[in-house]
C-alpha cells in the first residue's frame, strides 16, 4: 500500500482477526526468489561446521521442519534500514540481475528487472527500529508506531518450500501509521536479520498474508550500494 494511502485510511481502520501459526498453503511460486530445485541433497561426510551451513542454507532456501519454528520479538530486526528500491531504479542492481539471468536461466535480465520492479516498489525510503518501535520516512515525511507480537505464519509455496512470516500489529503511535506489518527474512527462530522483506497493511493480517508479488526489501542503511550488491549475489 502506498505510504501516502496510508495518511488517508490510517483513521478507518478494521478490527483485527487473532492470526495463529496454522500452516497455509499458497497456489503460486514463492514470489521473492525461492525458485530452486525441490531435491536438496544433505551430505552426512562433513564435520558439525559444515553440517551446520548446509543446514542453514536450506532454511534459507525454504526447507525445514515446522517443529524448527520458533517466536521472534521485533528486536529481530532492530536497525537502520533503506529500501533497496532506488538501487534498483539507479540501476545499481543490475549486475545482480544479469547474474541471476546467467546463472539460473529461468528468466532474460529484462524479465528480472521487471520482476524485482514490482518486488522492490516502495515510499518508504527507510525504517528505523527499536524498543519496539518503528519510524518509517518518505521524503520529508515520518510516520511511527508501536508494535506488538501477533505470532507467526508458515505459507507452503506451490515449489514444495516454505516461507515464515512474523507478524506485528500496531497498538499505539500514529494513527496513520501502518496497522499491520509482517516480516520476513529468511529465518525461523530469534536471530538478528541481515536485510528483511517487509508486508505493510491496514485491513487485516490475513489479507495481508495473500501479498505475494510486492515485498519491499531493506538492508542496513549503511551498507553502500556495492556491498548489497556482493551481498546480494553471494546469497
Amino acid at each position: 500500500m502506498s505510504f501516502l494511502l496510508f495518511i488517508l485510511v490510517g483513521c478507518a481502520e478494521k478490527e483485527v482477526t487473532d492470526s495463529s501459526a496454522n500452516d497455509q498453503t499458497v497456489a503460486e511460486t514463492d514470489t521473492h526468489d525461492h525458485e530452486h530445485d525441490e531435491n536438496h541433497e544433505h551430505e552426512h561426510g562433513h564435520d558439525h561446521s559444515h553440517h551446520h551451513e548446509d543446514s542453514d542454507q536450506q532454511i534459507y532456501e525454504g526447507y525445514f521442519d515446522e517443529d524448527q519454528v520458533k517466536d521472534r520479538s521485533l528486536s529481530d530486526w532492530e536497525g537502520d534500514w533503506q529500501s533497496v528500491y532506488p538501487y534498483l531504479t539507479n540501476g545499481t542492481l543490475d549486475e545482480v540481475l544479469e547474474n541471476k539471468a546467467k546463472e539460473n536461466g529461468e528468466k532474460t535480465f529484462d524479465e528480472y528487472k521487471e520482476y524485482y520492479t514490482v518486488g522492490y516498489e516502495t515510499e518508504i525510503d527507510r525504517i528505523e527500529i527499536a524498543d519496539e518501535k518503528m519510524i518509517f520516512h518518505h521524503e520529508d515525511t515520518t510516520l511511527s508506531g508501536t508494535y506488538e507480537y501477533d505470532g507467526l505464519e508458515i505459507l507452503t509455496y506451490e515449489a514444495g518450500n516454505q516461507g515464515v512470516r512474523y507478524l506485528f500489529n500496531r497498538v499505539d503511535g500514529d494513527q496513520a501509521a501502518p496497522r499491520f506489518v509482517q516480516f520476513s527474512d529468511h529465518h525461523i527462530y530469534p536471530t538478528p536479520s541481515a536485510h528483511f522483506h517487509i508486508y505493510l497493511g491496514n485491513e487485516s493480517q490475513e489479507d495481508l498474508l495473500e501479498e505475494l508479488t510486492n515485498w519491499p526489501t531493506y538492508y542496513p542503511s549503511e551498507m553502500s550500494g556495492e556491498e548489497i550488491v556482493h551481498e546480494m549475489i553471494a546469497h
